[in-house]
């Protein structure tokens, strides 16, 4: 490990960085704690305002290979309607786990690819913790269900005397969706969201007559 106390920030090290090297390469280049590099770099953006669109002028741009790879994995995440797990048994879902925690760490240290940005922009909430990014793509991908359930021509969902479990489901998240609304609870743009994907979500059926799809 390397323990010499350098003055932030280390020229050699913000080079590499403008040359388009990111946190954890220089880290491994010069075995160096990658904190201690993001420290310095923290410190040279902050000194040199365009050191950061140098950076990122400067990387080169995700291979064919690499941007199909990010593809797979928006794919994968929005047909499951949640974040890959670490701790799966399935050792593709491992993979892909790894891969958005690598980009996270990038975009922590504010060295993600703009490539890599716009993509992931698809997945709501792959930035922040696990925990609340499943949530959100959960939700998201349950608002589809329904955006697709009444584009089939069926009624809205209910939570009570359903008659398949898609229904019931379905159901209980749109109740949900409306218990918060009147909550305050429910955030504006999921409101918006809401009112685009399923007009008339929080009416829902009329009392006494089925409501047209």
């Amino acid at each position: 490990m390397d323990r010499l106390l350098r003055k932030a920030p280390y020229p050699e090290w913000v080079l590499m960085y403008r040359l388009g090297l990111g946190r954890d390469r220089i880290a491994a280049l010069v075995r160096t704690p990658p904190a201690t590099v993001d420290y310095h770099l923290r410190v040279a953006r902050r000194q040199d305002p365009q050191l950061q669109a140098a950076h990122r002028a400067a990387g080169a741009a995700p291979s064919v290979a690499a941007v199909a790879r990010m593809e797979e994995v928006i794919a994968w995440v929005t047909g499951a309607g949640r974040l890959s797990r670490g701790r799966s048994d399935d050792q593709a879902e491992r993979s892909m786990e790894a891969w958005i925690r690598q980009r996270r760490s990038e975009a922590a240290a504010g060295t993600l690819h703009a490539v890599y940005r716009d993509g992931l922009a698809r997945i709501p909430g792959w930035d922040t913790n696990a925990r609340a990014a499943a949530d959100e793509a959960r939700w998201h991908a349950r608002l589809d269900e329904l955006r697709r359930y009444r584009a089939e021509g069926n009624d809205w969902p209910r939570h009570q005397k359903y008659a398949t479990e898609q229904e019931h489901s379905l159901g209980v998240w749109i109740h949900i969706q409306r218990q918060k609304l009147r909550e305050g609870t429910l955030s504006p743009d999921k409101a918006a969201q809401l009112d685009a994907a399923v007009p008339g979500w929080l009416q829902g059926r009329g009392r006494g007559r089925p409501a047209r799809p």
